[in-house]
């Protein structure tokens, strides 16, 4: 892959956002939206499908990741504007298929954000405290939506705060898991264990590796503020790459840790798998992973609210949602209308429980966003560029598209359903925005 040479970064006033990303905070956006709460239950999911040898389909997942994500990095620093994904199917297929792309995003942050509220207020917070769950949600999202309207570099900096909590009981657990082994009470010859009296070796590790590839989602979300970034066709495939490897690597860790510290079984059997390692280390409060979860949810939430607060404000630009989403806070320049907008929709399924029948759907709608991205790339090639930028090898892309097809062969006929009432959605509200673009286009065309 073509490596960009260290430049300054120009001065850019053709958009109304602040530029406030520099490398590091990037990096720490995307790690911080990677390593999120998922990981907390993941191990013990994964374990259930694939025996001892969890670390295997979490490597598996991450260079499945990483191929969408070249593609990703090629868009980004080709076009660096707030509506991602959407913005480049645009371009490469027309309103139609733009607005649908951006329709899953929106679709999937917006339900993701509300699931993570509700988690917030359920079990992990009743550990401490017991409040009304509506009203911790309302808080929850208030103040979420207020640390995203004040900035993009204040929110993330709280990140990269979250992020250090998050990846601390994360080198905890691969400590403690170590401390296990060593002690003579853990089991490293479980490691090579792939596969359950179900499933063989191959089987075991696709359909770990289905699972684990949700853990990866997460870096898509830093497409919506490359437009923020202070120079993004150099910073953003360092920080991408940087950060999906960082997760990558800690994943294995925890995984190798988890399944030498405790049986598979057991671990497949807890709803709280990472607990079952602290639990069998000892010397360490379990009460500390219930508030390290918590700023795990807060932080997912936050940078997923980000996202979509980001992407609704770039397909309202490109038309395609209504010009009241573009309006920006005069000061802090951030997309309060979007904002607003995002966390009200948040807020409404959140309050009335119904998050569950889709989110279910979650990984089929970024899959079929992924797919989307990886054949706009071969699409856009024809392109000329104005200036350098990164350059994926024209596998990567045609990869990136086939992983997405074999993955969603994996999910379940029910899930598949419930998201092609989703997609049927976006589809009649997609013919409608890609009508009113041509209509627009006429009466432009007429008037010149």
């Amino acid at each position: 892959m073509k490596a960009l040479p260290d430049a300054p970064p120009a001065p850019d006033s053709s958009t109304p956002l602040k530029k406030g990303l520099t490398t590091g905070l990037l990096y720490f956006f995307i790690l911080g939206d990677v390593l999120g709460a998922g990981v907390y239950v993941l191990v013990g999911e994964v374990a259930a499908l694939s025996g001892g040898a969890v670390w295997a389909p979490l490597l598996a997942a991450l260079c499945l990741a990483l191929l969408t994500a070249a593609s990703y990095a090629e868009l980004v620093t080709k076009y660096p504007r707030a509506g991602g994904a959407s913005h480049y199917a645009v371009l490469a297929y027309g309103p139609f298929a733009g607005f649908l792309t951006g329709f899953c995003m929106l679709a999937a942050g917006i339900v993701s954000v509300a699931a993570l509220a509700r988690g917030f207020a359920g079990d992990y917070l009743s550990e401490f405290v017991s409040l009304p769950v509506v009203l911790v949600t309302v808080v929850f999202l208030a103040a979420l939506a207020l640390l995203n309207a004040r900035g993009i570099r204040e929110s993330t900096r709280a990140n990269v705060a979250a992020t250090v909590v998050e990846v601390g009981g994360l080198l905890l657990v691969i400590g403690l898991g170590a401390w296990v082994v060593l002690r003579g009470d853990g089991d490293t010859g479980r490691l090579t264990d792939l596969g359950t009296p179900h499933e063989g070796p191959v089987a075991a590790l696709l359909s770990g590796a289905v699972l684990a590839y949700y853990s990866f989602v997460g870096f898509e979300t830093s497409v919506n503020v490359a437009e923020e970034t202070l120079d993004p066709r150099r910073s953003y495939p360092r920080a991408l790459f940087g950060a999906l490897l960082t997760a990558g690597a800690v994943y294995a860790l925890v995984g190798v840790a988890a399944a030498a510290a405790v049986p598979a079984g057991r671990l497949a059997g807890s709803s709280g798998p990472l607990l079952e390692v602290v639990r069998a280390a000892g010397g360490v409060p379990t009460e500390l992973f219930g508030a390290i979860a918590l700023v795990a949810v807060a932080n997912g939430a936050l940078l997923t609210g980000i996202m979509s607060s980001r992407l609704a404000y770039g397909m309202a630009r490109d038309g395609l949602l209504p010009r009241f989403l573009t309006k920006v806070l005069p000061g802090r320049r951030t997309p309060w209308a979007a904002i607003a907008t995002t966390t009200g929709l948040s807020l409404l399924l959140a309050s009335t429980g119904d998050v569950s029948t889709l989110a279910s759907t979650l990984v089929l709608l970024l899959l079929v966003v992924f797919f989307l991205v990886n054949t706009s790339l071969l699409v856009l090639r024809r392109d000329p560029a104005p200036r350098e930028h990164f350059r994926a090898p024209t596998v990567v892309p045609v990869l990136g598209a086939a992983s997405c097809v074999v993955l969603a062969t994996q999910i379940e006929s029910e899930v598949w359903w419930r998201g092609l009432l989703v997609l049927a959605a976006g589809a009649a509200l997609g013919a409608v925005a890609a009508a009113r673009s041509r209509r627009g286009r006429r009466t432009a065309q007429e008037g010149a």
